[in-house]
């Protein structure tokens, strides 16, 4: 009688740490690639002294002179970038050829990695799940940009449903969706 009842379980009518594990890696919203928009051309101060551009700089791949300000953008002073030779060669490796060419570029740089499901609580049929993740580079562009040895923590809500265990789409309680949660990361120490 007891295997029979074993039998009419699913491995998915528990929400273990591994369950966990695998509907969150194997999320659209997880696996999406984080792309970086490098904007050449006439740019804002604040755009130019920003950290990423700041990197692009140190390696190399950017350059940039003062330009006066057009209407609308500010603060002052504003910089025409511009991509110098060695950054033409990374970036165009990294972009399809009708993309290389436009002003607004881009780029792929890196990809979530789920280090650890971190703890799960369930009450009834709702469930929130901590877990900690990181950026992982996919070329010396995202290298440049994403450490990987920051951590981010967030926490997603799951419902139980007739046929498992699922990440919630929106934020029907006090969980958040999958896409929340990672918008709403915070770096650990």
């Amino acid at each position: 009688m007891g295997l029979i009842l074993l039998c009419s379980c699913s491995p998915r009518d528990f929400l273990s740490r591994r369950l966990a594990t695998d509907l969150i890696a194997a999320s659209d919203q997880f696996r999406a690639p984080q792309q970086f928009i490098l904007q050449t051309g006439v740019v804002s101060n604040r755009e130019y002294v920003s950290p990423e551009y700041l990197v692009l700089q140190h390696h190399g791949w950017i350059s940039a002179s003062s330009i006066a300000c057009t209407p609308g953008l500010a603060p002052a002073p504003c910089w025409d970038v511009l991509l110098t030779p060695s950054g033409v060669d990374t970036v165009h490796a990294q972009v399809p050829a009708e993309e290389a060419g436009r002003s607004s570029i881009s780029i792929p740089a890196a990809r979530r990695e789920l280090v650890a499901v971190t703890g799960i609580h369930a009450q009834g049929t709702d469930a929130e799940v901590e877990f900690t993740w990181k950026w992982t580079p996919v070329n010396e562009v995202g290298a440049a940009l994403y450490s990987g040895d920051l951590h981010y923590k967030s926490v997603v809500g799951f419902r139980k449903f007739d046929d498992g265990w699922r990440m919630t789409e929106g934020a029907p309680h006090s969980s958040q969706s999958i896409d929340d949660a990672l918008k709403n990361a915070e770096p650990t120490p």
